[in-house]
């Protein structure tokens, strides 16, 4: 059997957070898209109770079943303590090539599409980087800052970046004077979130101080550090994709008209009833602030590879940022892949982008110093 010189292309999807059936209906998505010229494609899926589990071969047909997700051909990891055996698996021997030399490319790349803590957060990401595997998307660093809301908005204010009002809370720090602070400070209505996840998970709207208790239990189910933010009423719901290593650039604007209150789980994933209108009609100066403002907050949180900024556009205050994630879906109604679509980035250019710049990174990293 003769042994293939393409480079591995290994999709990472599943995860143990609430989000596992959106990455895994994202994995599914990719995998339907790589070109297989190009790339070996393997699929690696973490089971909702922490097991590595290898699917490729469940997955070989871009139409498998979602339920069977993931199904695995052969279980890679049992247990935690049994990672490295995953991921001794995962690199294979050791590559012959320069690793000092950019236009070599790594035998191995891995498209993490785990979405939300352990996943999302920095945790993978981490775990790559013990292991020396490169990887698409944001760093260690980038990862966590972005996923935890409450720290996303501390560096977009210590940037002196445009955001909505907003409190960051251990939930041990709420009292029973809570709902007056935050009357004080931010008025109603609000949204109570999980500082760590995303999809909308554990986010409710809250009227007044009537619904702020059950809505802090809920998003408390979901982490221990809880935002409390202004609802920024009347404003357009926009968003920008970001991509590149070292250099960032940004994708045409989109706008989402949510179908309820705020852009909700089944809106996103489920019914697919909001409108999106890619390119987004802001006038041209409106574009070129956000695209500004997108690269100023990735370069705030030390994100970089690949991530979709969210904006709230309102009337008499403007562009503020409210969001970045390192993630972003990749089902066929994800904003992100269609807004670098419209900008002349079709789907499986998009992927060789990340494979790209996961190796020059990969490749950059093994040129710095570890001695004295």
């Amino acid at each position: 059997m003769v042994e293939s010189s393409r480079p591995r292309l290994v999709v990472l999807y599943g995860g143990r957070s609430a989000e596992h059936e959106v990455s895994c209906v994202s994995a599914l998505h990719v995998t339907s898209a790589v070109d297989r010229r190009r790339y070996d494609l393997e699929l690696v899926g973490i089971t909702t109770d922490g097991r590595w589990v290898d699917t490729t071969a469940a997955t070989r047909l871009a139409r498998a079943d979602l339920q069977a997700l993931p199904s695995p051909d052969r279980v890679l990891a049992e247990h935690p303590e049994a990672l490295a055996d995953a991921l001794a698996t995962l690199s294979g021997p050791p590559s012959s090539a320069d690793p000092s030399s950019p236009a070599d490319r790594p035998p191995l790349v891995v498209l993490p599409l785990v979405h939300g803590p352990m996943g999302e957060d920095g945790t993978i990401q981490g775990l790559l980087e013990l292991a020396g595997i490169p990887y698409c998307g944001a760093g260690v660093a980038g990862s966590a800052a972005a996923m935890d809301k409450g720290l996303t908005k501390a560096l977009l204010s210590s940037a002196g970046l445009p955001q909505a009002r907003y409190l960051y809370r251990h939930e041990s720090d709420i009292d029973e004077d809570f709902a007056q602070t935050v009357e004080r400070e931010l008025g109603w209505p609000v949204f109570v979130k999980p500082a760590n996840m995303g999809s909308s998970i554990g986010i409710t709207r809250v009227g007044g101080r009537d619904g702020l208790d059950e809505a802090l239990r809920t998003a408390a189910r979901y982490d221990s550090s809880l935002v409390v933010e202004e609802a920024v009423e009347g404003a357009r719901e926009l968003e920008m994709g970001v991509l590149g290593w070292p250099d960032l650039r940004t994708s045409v604007p989109g706008e989402i008209r949510p179908s309820r209150d705020f852009y909700d789980f089944a809106d996103k994933y489920l019914e697919g009833r909001a409108e999106l209108e890619i390119p987004a009609r802001v006038p041209d100066d409106v574009a070129a602030e956000m695209s500004r403002l997108a690269v100023a907050a990735c370069r705030a949180t030390r994100v970089d590879s690949m991530a979709r900024v969210d904006f709230f556009y309102a009337p008499g205050r403007g562009l503020l940022i409210n969001e970045i994630n390192t993630i972003p879906g990749f089902t066929p109604i994800s904003m992100y892949p269609r807004m670098w679509a419209a900008s002349g980035l079709p789907y499986t250019e998009l992927i060789d982008t990340l494979v790209a710049q996961a190796g020059a990174r990969w490749a950059r990293r093994q040129r710095f110093e570890t001695g004295r």
